[in-house]
């Protein structure tokens, strides 16, 4: 997701290719000894094979709202951070608050308090500025919005409720913009001879 958001912004089209990792076609294992998504393989032949990797090869391309360009020093640190945060331990409770019942080793509670940790930060960040680093948008809060939406969806009710208001309406606003939109069309998976899909689409 945070990959389509850097590219859908950077307004650069890509040949896009849906992939279901249960059923992996041959020419990603081919390019890709990991295998895994999103993959993207630029004009040079240059394979970028991590998210965020491929934001900031877009936003590097391209940075219309200067979402990575224009950040400080001491912002960019801070961004590195708070991203570090969220990919590293942030992402392991998440995956297990979500999918509780296939690490029987704590309760699903116990899952999201440890999660709530970056929370906590990120609520506490929100206080200081309208966005995490700023008073606009950068790629730090593209970069983990979809992560906190993630969490905020395996268990609607809770989060609805929880003492995070300032991540409530940070995400809300994400999830009813028109960039969010051009994100999540779904798409067919893509097999070998198939139609081009172009993404964004082309008008």
């Amino acid at each position: 997701m945070r990959a389509r958001l850097a590219i859908a912004n950077s307004q650069i089209t890509v040949e896009l290719r849906e992939v279901v990792l249960r059923d992996k076609p041959q020419q990603l294992l081919d390019i890709s000894p990991k295998a895994t998504v999103p993959v993207l393989i630029s004009n040079d032949n240059t394979l970028i094979d991590e998210s965020l990797d491929i934001m900031l090869w877009a936003l590097n391309q391209n940075d219309p709202e200067n979402w990575y360009q224009s950040l400080s020093q001491s912002q960019l640190q801070l961004s590195q951070q708070l991203i570090a945060d969220n990919d590293g331990e942030f992402k392991y409770y998440l995956d297990r608050y979500k999918y509780a019942d296939r690490y029987p080793e704590h309760s699903q509670d116990y899952y999201r308090q440890q999660a709530e940790q970056q929370l906590q930060i990120l609520e506490q960040q929100l206080q200081q500025h309208r966005y995490l680093i700023a008073d606009r948008i950068t790629y730090a809060d593209m970069a983990i919005l979809p992560f906190i939406r993630q969490f905020a969806f395996a268990d609607k009710h809770w989060f609805d409720q929880s003492p995070y208001p300032l991540i409530q309406t940070w995400l809300n606003e994400f999830i009813e913009s028109e960039l969010f939109a051009t994100i999540m069309p779904k798409f067919k998976q893509w097999q070998q001879g198939d139609e081009i899909i172009f993404f964004p689409e082309k008008i």
